[in-house]
């Protein structure tokens, strides 16, 4: 793959890049039609499917993740995709017994709440696999989605202080017809669960009207209490967090006003899921 795009470099050809873990949707799709818009008909368009395995604690879903691989293929085939990028994990993490991988990219201020508190080494992996794949596909554009949104500020963070040149570009969150972010990980939402996981729109819903009729904002402690009992309501979810915070740092805010951010992580069931808005 390297070989591949430094030829492509050579010829003066923009590659763009979208990193998936696989299991790929309309929302992946998105990004790879974004990436083609961007780098134009005579460009090249790259994903790469690799489900990272240091991005997943030890309690977290690793084995049982989605794959479809075929599936992916065919999908990205369709999209116009150039290069479906596979790699194994000995090519990702090289060593043995005597000389394990012991070289891990860390970002130690955009990455401390919220995901990375709920999950304390899982930006360490996303921000390695991240600068790996860079250094092996040599994008000049990657694409992200905004539904991981602590993500793909952490990756721009990483892009700007080690100097990569790469343009990240964030795009939106694509969603179902009843709001529910689409994800991967929607597949294990069996029988009701799938609808009551639509408690994460609603409480993105309920806080865009409660800061919306607020002139002068909300205190974070008492719209979080009131989204937890909004989604307490639903018997198999379970929230792990909710925070309001300045788009730009990601520092948490006391009074939650228009212009403000929303993450929120919730259990349905046994599947963890994620989602965020401005407000």
């Amino acid at each position: 793959m390297q070989r591949l795009a430094q030829g492509w470099a050579r010829a003066g050809l923009k590659t763009g890049f979208v990193p998936t873990m696989g299991y790929l949707h309309a929302g992946h799709l998105s990004l790879v039609h974004r990436a083609r818009r961007e780098v134009g008909p005579h460009g090249k368009v790259v994903v790469s499917i690799y489900v990272n395995p240091t991005q997943f604690g030890p309690s977290e879903d690793f084995s049982r993740y989605p794959r479809d691989l075929k599936q992916d293929i065919r999908l990205c085939r369709g999209a116009g995709v150039d290069v479906v990028f596979t790699p194994r994990d000995e090519a990702m993490y090289p060593g043995h017994a005597d000389a394990p991988f012991s070289t891990y990219v860390v970002e130690e201020a955009l990455s401390q709440n919220m995901e990375g508190r709920s999950r304390p080494t899982h930006f360490r992996g996303v921000t390695t696999i991240v600068a790996k794949l860079f250094n092996i596909v040599q994008p000049q554009i990657a694409v992200f989605g905004s539904k991981d949104f602590q993500q793909a500020a952490v990756t721009k963070r990483m892009v700007r202080d080690l100097n990569f040149p790469v343009n990240i570009i964030v795009a939106p969150t694509h969603r179902e017809s009843d709001g529910l972010a689409m994800s991967s990980r929607n597949k294990y939402l069996q029988g009701d669960l799938r609808k009551q996981a639509v408690v994460l729109w609603r409480a993105i819903n309920l806080a865009k009207s409660a800061t919306g009729k607020a002139a002068k904002g909300l205190p974070a402690t008492r719209l979080k209490a009131r989204l937890k009992k909004l989604i307490q309501q639903e018997p198999a979810a379970r929230l792990d967090y909710v925070e309001f915070f300045e788009p730009e740092t990601l520092r948490a805010v006391k009074q939650v006003a228009r212009g403000a951010h929303m993450a929120l992580a919730v259990f349905v069931g046994k599947t963890r899921l994620i989602d965020n808005a401005r407000l």
